[in-house]
């Protein structure tokens, strides 16, 4: 589709476009243009919108048909993640290492994708919400022969009241990002989030637990659980630690 016929977002104006157009006639692109500052963002998250582009087009933004979710109380453990989580030495830390999460994050190789849609002025956007604390990362972290830690995985995402709208996650040794969002749903569940938005469907989350619902009900949630009051602490904190042996890793 042209980019003259998709709608174009000013500058000075926060509202998007109806997401219903979007959804019906263009496969749920609502908008291009705009900008990355923490007030739109938040206001796209708000209704169920997020920006997912290259460094190739100009800022696009999205709200599909259907949305991939988890509740945390409907996580999903394996059986080989279960053995994992019990017998790996691990630790899992909260907001120790965000900017480098999300960088790893852009790095990562994705099947099928060439490039990265974390681009530079995607990172700092996050870094930006990360600074009023409305994002956090969650590191795995794994011990060395010397006794330290090494970084192994992670993932981040974006938290608005008591939902948190994941982003993305890597992982450099086996299990990590599986591992670190294990404790990460835990402990979002335990201060009061409702619901994790994954956006679209893999089979990865799925075995988590997570499933498709339309839109409409997403964004019912949405609007039910976003205005609620929860803050997180950007503080850094550990969450779990298999080697308490080991001095932290900060």
């Amino acid at each position: 589709m042209p980019l003259s016929q998709i709608p174009l977002l000013q500058a000075d104006n926060l509202a998007f476009p109806d997401i219903a157009t979007a959804q019906r006639e263009r496969d749920g692109l609502v908008a291009v243009g705009g900008d990355l500052s923490t007030a739109r963002m938040l206001a796209a998250y708000r209704q169920g919108i997020f920006p997912w582009y290259d460094e190739y087009h100009p800022i696009i933004w999205w709200a599909f048909a259907e949305r991939m979710v988890l509740y945390p109380a409907s996580l999903n453990i394996s059986r080989s993640l279960h053995k994992s989580l019990r017998n790996r030495a691990y630790c899992v830390s909260v907001n120790h290492a965000f900017q480098h999460v999300v960088r790893r994050c852009a790095r990562a190789y994705r099947h099928g994708q060439q490039g990265t849609w974390i681009t530079a002025e995607m990172q700092a956007a996050y870094r930006a919400l990360y600074q009023i604390g409305h994002a956090h990362s969650f590191e795995y972290w794994y011990p060395s022969e010397a006794g330290g830690w090494h970084l192994g995985g992670g993932l981040y995402g974006v938290q608005i009241g008591q939902v948190f709208f994941g982003e993305s996650m890597f992982a450099d040794v086996s299990d990590a990002s599986k591992i670190a969002f294990v404790h990460a749903v835990g402990y979002l569940q335990q201060r009061g989030v409702k619901l994790i938005d994954c956006q679209m469907h893999t089979d990865h989350l799925a075995r988590f637990g997570g499933k498709l619902i339309p839109y409409d009900d997403f964004r019912q949630q949405l609007y039910a659980y976003c205005p609620q009051m929860l803050t997180l602490s950007i503080e850094p904190t550990i969450i779990a630690n298999t080697c308490p042996q080991y001095p932290p890793p900060f």
